[in-house]
């Protein structure tokens, strides 16, 4: 199936042509058919010569309708311009065919109707020279009437045509499904309709609202009037919905695949119209079914941010409209540049900006959203339509290289920086060194440690007793060297001062494994359990405290809490009697 929308000014004949092409009947409202004029949007469609599937959505043409028009224009990919023979070129068929260009519409076809009641001739040439000026570019021409039905068969080869010409459909897009119309079938509940641009629903899908982020199932699925199990893109779809009522969704609401669109009420934009001087301050923008009131503000020659009045989901590349709604006019295209920009907080800030914008072109483009943004997460990336195929650096992260190398030479200098300012500190706590580094997430500065760096005990430090700041490692060598050949004797209190170990430096002896803390200011060299375990284990078993201390060459203030630490760390194993046994 492929769909094309009518376009065209009022009473130029686009219903009466779908009618006469598909024998169905697009208007679909009694008002329509009483007055003679589409007010909203219509449905049919049909069998092609090639045997290919046609769905036509039929557009109001009257400008008090233009916003229903462009709710059906908006996803549909190809257009037929409809401009009557005996009328020629007017207003609306002006500003259809500047919704279309900003659209960035690239296929269509151009009917010139009512051949029966003028020469089609100059009528053709007008249409064809102002389409040719647009994305669109040339068009092939077909005179037509529905009255008498000449020129339909060339009119359905020119659509077949036309069909061929298109690109081929990305069925394995997520679904962003832009919802035209709403209604409640009995027995049945909630149904929503709109043209599937691309992906595949299946019956039984979890979906996403846009507009509350509630999660829907398809309940069924119709397509050109038929009951399917799946619809694949590019097609007509009415998909019945579990899970919400029909005041929860209506149009301009969108279907989503669940996490793969970033919903946003601020975007930047490029221009493809008027510049961002020439725009009024408040606009509506239209996006697949969607009209948003929005808010302008001029960033460069071509490009301005734009604050929407709810979030949608939009995604880089994106092609919208803006459009002023006291002036019925089509204020220009725009294409979506960043979904996520950032604030605009500083002087200058604006201009900076606009320089940035001056490069991007809404192609999706990995490596310049990286080298932007420096570390964002694979899914956030995913989600505003920017394909992340690089490896994370840390869980789910992405960073540019560049900016990856830079932080691995700050984590080195920061370490080293606070190792100088707190020299009896055991290393530098992890989440310091996060915010030094203003990382978002713990796991990224864990990544970023390398050798002879390490994390132990949630603090980054290098390994080793080599390690310890001079003044302590100096004074541990001095206990070394007096009490190395008598290990089990601690230095008095004082002593410990006079050797330049304070508590502070006491307790970063420690934790670098330099000395070996029994009690307060009971300190020993830390190979001491090993030798006391030897040295007990050759008295005769079991023995007492007394042999113990006597054995040991100490006193009963190291002995005592010594000999309890044996006893926690199964060395050694306490009596009845508090006689005591080395356990083999």
């Amino acid at each position: 199936m492929f769909v094309v929308a009518t376009a065209g000014h009022v009473d130029h004949g686009k219903s009466t042509l779908v009618r006469a092409l598909t024998g169905m009947e697009p208007d679909r409202w009694a008002e329509e058919r009483r007055r003679g004029m589409t007010i909203d949007l219509g449905f049919a469609w049909t069998t092609l010569p090639s045997g290919a599937t046609i769905a036509f959505v039929d557009v109001p043409g009257h400008e008090r309708f233009v916003p229903n028009m462009l709710a059906g224009v908006g996803p549909v990919p190809a257009a037929l311009i409809v401009v009557a023979a005996d009328e020629g070129w007017m207003p609306q068929s002006a500003e259809h065919l500047a919704a279309l260009d900003a659209l960035g519409v690239a296929y269509g076809l151009l009917a010139v109707t009512r051949a029966d009641l003028a020469d089609p001739g100059p009528a053709t040439a007008r249409a064809r020279a102002e389409i040719a000026a647009t994305s669109l570019g040339t068009v092939e021409a077909v005179a037509v009437s529905g009255l008498t039905g000449a020129g339909l068969p060339e009119l359905r080869t020119a659509l077949d045509r036309l069909a061929a010409g298109l690109p081929a459909p990305a069925v394995d897009d997520p679904v962003r499904l832009w919802v035209d119309r709403s209604f409640t079938v009995r027995g049945s509940g909630t149904v929503v309709t709109g043209t599937l641009g691309a992906g595949r629903l299946r019956v039984g899908d979890e979906l996403e609202l846009a507009g509350t982020q509630e999660t829907v199932r398809v309940r069924g699925l119709h397509s050109l009037g038929e009951a399917r199990p799946d619809v694949a893109a590019v097609a007509r779809v009415a998909v019945n919905l579990r899970g919400t009522s029909r005041d929860r969704i209506g149009r301009g609401d969108a279907l989503l695949t669940s996490g793969r669109f970033h919903r946003t009420d601020l975007v930047d934009v490029r221009l493809t119209g008027d510049p961002a001087a020439e725009l009024p301050a408040a606009l509506t923008l239209h996006v697949g079914s969607a009209a948003v009131p929005v808010r302008v503000r001029p960033l460069g020659a071509d490009t301005v941010r734009l604050r929407l009045a709810r979030p949608l989901p939009l995604l880089v590349g994106d092609r919208a409209l803006l459009r002023d709604p006291g002036r019925h006019h089509v204020a220009g295209g725009v294409r979506v540049l960043d979904v996520a920009p950032p604030p605009l907080a500083r002087r200058g800030a604006a201009a900076a900006r606009a320089q940035v914008l001056a490069d991007l072109d809404g192609r999706p483009d990995l490596a310049g959203e990286l080298r932007r943004r420096r570390l964002i997460r694979a899914g956030t990336l995913i989600r505003m339509g920017v394909p992340a195929h690089v490896a994370p650096v840390a869980g789910d992260w992405l960073a540019d290289p560049a900016h990856w190398r830079r932080l691995g030479d700050q984590v080195t200098e920061e370490v080293t920086r606070y190792a100088r300012d707190h020299p009896l500190e055991p290393g530098m706590p992890v989440d310091v060194l996060r915010q030094r580094l203003a990382l978002p997430d713990r796991v990224l500065v864990e990544a970023l440690i390398r050798p002879p760096l390490r994390v132990h005990a949630g603090r980054v430090g290098a390994a080793g007793v080599a390690d310890l700041p001079e003044p302590v490692a100096r004074s541990v060598q001095r206990v070394r060297d007096e009490y190395g050949d008598r290990p089990f004797r601690a230095p008095e209190a004082d002593h410990l001062v006079d050797l330049g170990l304070g508590p502070r430096e006491i307790g970063a002896a420690v934790r670098a494994g330099a000395l070996l803390r029994l009690a307060d200011n009971v300190v020993l060299l830390p190979d001491a359990l090993d030798d006391a375990v030897r040295v007990l284990a050759g008295l005769p078993q079991p023995f007492t405290l007394s042999a113990a201390r006597q054995a040991l060459d100490t006193t009963r203030r190291v002995a005592v809490p010594l000999l309890e630490l044996l006893d926690r760390r199964g060395a050694t194993r306490r009596l009845p009697d508090d006689a005591r046994i080395v356990v083999t």
